[in-house]
């Protein structure tokens, strides 16, 4: 599914190819990228300290995306260098905000 992310669900966007696709950290998608990437807690504590790496942003983002049925996983790393870190950075602040503190 592609289109406009929840906040309120602690949901964020990324733009690949040009369409909004919805990241929503489900327990289920949190769940398969500990799996691939180790504890959240360390994902959380290399993001705070800059040294989360370009292929665990893709694979937290591609785990997170509604629609991963639909979107090849090289197309998100490709979606992140188009659009930059800088810009990359919005939705994962949203998603490591929502891991950490949980729904309001």
């Amino acid at each position: 599914m592609s289109g406009f992310a929840n906040p309120v669900r602690g949901e964020a966007a990324i733009l690949i190819a040009g369409r909004s696709h919805v990241l929503r950290p489900s327990f289920a998608a949190l769940v398969a990228a500990e799996g691939e990437l180790g504890s959240l807690f360390a994902i959380l504590e290399r993001a705070s300290e800059g040294r989360l790496r370009l292929e665990e942003l893709a694979a937290l983002f591609w785990h997170c995306l509604t629609d991963r049925e639909t979107v090849p996983r090289e197309a998100v790393g490709e979606a992140i260098l188009a659009q930059g870190l800088a810009a990359s950075s919005r939705p994962l602040k949203v998603l490591l905000h929502q891991i950490l503190q949980g729904a309001a």
